[in-house]
């Protein structure tokens, strides 16, 4: 028969939970999270100050691209300061209300980004649409000049994004830019082609291959903030193989209600029911899967309760 008594003890089943906000787990975690916060800040005073500079300029030389990219660049500056924000509340540590912390700030933010894009194409397809059936005149040249700035703007923010931590948070901030770039190069294309032949609607048309890629990465993003937060077992795991590792630990009858998921990130969780045959063995399980889980598959927030089933029946 199952004993319950022993399985409520706080000492059978708290050592199984390794928390985030304690220990060098959650030092390295609040660490990486304030050098993320510094690289964001550094990469959204770039952008934002860009930004107004290419908005002008394209209003002035009446180029589709420019403005494209410095509307990009605009919701860069809210997707980076969003993302600053996010990795500032990753650093707060757990309290009775937010037992995790609120390392989930960074999906959110990720999640906005990706919808701030989706506005961004909407906003790039109409008005290469109105250029196509409307052409306006041109300035090649501060078109070519502009861009070329701004490609350098774009290249030193992606620099510093790619100096910090490579979580959802940062790659969302850091796609932003990558079509900042892609818009950069789109706008010098245009220019160079405007300046030696004057043919106007190669602007509106890269100004549209632009957006395409951009909704590319959007999509991902996207996909990739509403799997976590729908807590779907990460991508590059594989439940039943988790399963069966925990399973064949010696002394594990069997183990059920297996949860994997993903806190945020770069932080995944796993909660399971373990079988064994006594509960004088559950130190040694217990170090034994923490160990594996850590080492072969990188979960390292491990919450496992377990319960006295008696011995393994042998096959015949």
């Amino acid at each position: 028969m199952m004993s319950p008594i022993p399985v409520a003890k706080p000492e059978a089943v708290q050592p199984g939970a390794v928390s985030l906000d304690r220990g060098t787990d959650h030092v390295r975690h609040h660490l990486g999270h304030a050098g993320q916060h510094r690289h964001l800040i550094g990469a959204l005073t770039l952008t934002l100050g860009f930004a107004f500079v290419e908005a002008l300029a394209g209003v002035w030389s009446g180029s589709l691209a420019l403005i494209a990219d410095a509307g990009h660049m605009l919701t860069d500056s809210a997707a980076l300061g969003l993302a600053a924000l996010a990795a500032w509340l990753a650093r707060k540590p757990p309290s009775g209300r937010h037992t995790y912390g609120l390392v989930r700030a960074e999906i959110l933010a990720a999640l906005f980004n990706g919808l701030l894009m989706l506005m961004l194409i909407a906003f790039i397809v109409k008005e290469a649409w109105e250029r196509f059936a409307e052409p306006r005149d041109i300035q090649g040249e501060m078109v070519l000049v502009v861009a070329i700035l701004g490609l350098l703007i774009n290249l030193a923010v992606a620099w510093r994004l790619s100096r910090g931590q490579r979580d959802l948070n940062t790659r969302g901030a850091l796609m932003h830019v990558m079509g900042d770039l892609m818009g950069s190069v789109a706008a010098i294309t245009a220019g160079v082609v405007i300046t030696l032949t004057g043919w106007t609607p190669i602007d509106p048309l890269l100004s549209l291959l632009v957006a395409g890629l951009i909704l590319v990465s959007a999509w991902r993003l996207l996909s990739e903030a509403l799997h976590v937060l729908l807590e779907a077992v990460p991508d590059h795991l594989d439940l039943n193989v988790v399963h069966r590792a925990l399973s064949n630990i010696d002394g594990v009858v069997s183990v059920h209600d297996l949860h994997v998921w993903s806190l945020s990130s770069g932080t995944i969780a796993l909660s399971a029911h373990v079988d064994v045959e006594t509960f004088q063995d559950w130190s040694r399980v217990l170090q034994e899967s923490r160990e594996l889980l850590a080492s072969r598959y990188g979960i390292c927030h491990v919450t496992l309760q377990p319960e006295a089933v008696g011995k393994k029946e042998s096959s015949p």
